[in-house]
């Protein structure tokens, strides 16, 4: 099996194939994705604490959930503090009963987290399987992909950015998620990348009344 190209090698692969993609990237420079800096587990914990708060608000709540757990984040540790402790923490309800879900399906092999295992899983099965999980969306599922796992063709076509940014760069009206999907389909499969750059595409040219890449 040939090595996987890093995020930079993908993006001079794209800006060979389109002349749009290549101002793009002259523009923002090389893809900046950072490695994880957290188990895979703790990723999606993160994710769920942080749905719907502003990102001061959540990042508090998520320290005291980690305080919580005793800085052990794992379905095991998540299972055995007791709710009281979380629910002071700052969770509600309902994001209480995500985590504790995605603990247990984590844990009966629903969510396969395990790095040998998960390297098989294809990106469509490992977003059904996070679907099965309490809360968590197929937007989640494609930025713990994307971000996480660094898995290189996810293409988040419900992403607002996304799919604004790609009407910036490309010079047209903001594209529904569906023209999105085949929009998508000439830059296979480094489809992150693309995905990245949109939302550059958004900061650096959302206050122009025409794209300035392809003028």
């Amino acid at each position: 099996m040939a090595p996987r190209p890093s995020p930079r090698a993908a993006a001079l692969e794209l800006a060979r194939r389109d002349p749009v993609v290549e101002r793009l990237i002259a523009a923002a420079g090389p893809p900046r994705l950072r490695p994880p800096l957290e188990s895979h587990f703790a990723a999606l914990l993160r994710a769920i604490v942080y749905q719907q708060l502003a990102g001061s608000a959540a990042a508090a709540i998520h320290r005291r959930v980690l305080a919580a757990l005793e800085e052990i984040v794992t379905p095991t540790a998540v299972l055995a503090t007791p709710e009281e402790a979380l629910r002071s923490a700052g969770l509600s309800g309902n994001k209480l009963a995500s985590i504790r879900d995605l603990a247990a399906k984590v844990l009966d092999g629903t969510v396969l987290l395990e790095p040998r295992r998960l390297a098989r899983l294809p990106d469509e099965e490992m977003i059904t399987r996070l679907s099965e999980v309490r809360g968590i969306g197929r937007w989640t599922a494609e930025m713990f992909l994307l971000f996480q796992l660094r898995r290189l063709d996810v293409w988040p076509v419900g992403d607002l950015g996304v799919r604004k940014g790609f009407g910036l760069a490309f010079g047209i009206e903001m594209p529904t998620p569906k023209a999105l999907e085949a929009l998508g389909d000439p830059f296979r499969p480094y489809r992150s990348i693309l995905a990245w750059y949109c939302w550059r595409a958004c900061d650096l040219y959302a206050a122009a009344g025409k794209s300035a890449l392809t003028t």
